[in-house]
């Protein structure tokens, strides 16, 4: 008997390690952001430690709450924040050669540096595994944006890093802003953005569990 228990035991203790996470199973994240190397200096402040950027998403009923804190940026620096189908960096923090372009891209909030060089926001909005968005009109099939970044609101404030002001991209409420200053990375063996928290490796690419 007593070996019948133990095999019993064990085999439900097999089948719980070999259970698939379901993503509502997952209550909670947190990651960083990566800085743009090109535009490091023009973030921080020569002499301070660099600039850290953390997100930590906790999953809701009706919708998920996101908050970002930011420490030893440029102080009074405005950013605005997205959500993106793509990230520019690769998973080890460097550039990505291959990289194309953002893709779909929501604003989400705007983030600005106080006179510590210290940010912090928060947002409340569908994120983990389900945020998409499409348009019929456009051929635009349901996106996931799993990438979360910030961008220079002001694009002068990048300029000493080579950033060409005459150029800006529309990453902001006017459509007039500066180059991404930070960035999320990709999943080194799915390459999906942290928002996914259950990826399907049955796919090829990779896609995420919903």
């Amino acid at each position: 008997m007593k070996r019948w228990i133990n095999l019993v035991f064990a085999t439900i203790s097999l089948m719980v390690s070999v259970m698939p996470t379901f993503a509502k199973d997952v209550k909670q994240i947190t990651f960083d952001l990566a800085i743009q190397p090109k535009f490091a200096s023009c973030l921080g402040v020569e002499g301070w430690p660099a600039p850290t950027a953390t997100v930590t998403v906790t999953r809701g009923a009706l919708h998920d709450t996101l908050s970002l804190s930011a420490q030893n940026l440029k102080p009074q620096l405005g950013f605005d924040l997205f959500t993106i189908q793509n990230t520019n960096l690769l998973a080890d923090g460097q550039t990505d050669p291959n990289f194309v372009n953002f893709g779909l891209a929501w604003y989400q909030t705007d983030v600005q540096a106080n006179s510590e060089g210290e940010a912090k926001v928060t947002i409340q909005t569908i994120l983990l595994d389900q945020i998409f968005g499409f348009d019929p009109a456009a051929d635009l099939p349901p996106t996931h944006t799993f990438h979360v970044g910030f961008w220079f609101t002001n694009p002068e404030d990048a300029v000493a890093c080579g950033f060409d002001a005459a150029t800006p991209t529309p990453f902001n409420g006017e459509q007039n802003a500066g180059p991404n200053a930070m960035i999320s990375l990709p999943n080194a063996k799915t390459n999906l953005g942290p928002l996914c928290t259950s990826p399907n490796t049955k796919t090829d690419p990779a896609t995420c569990n919903e």
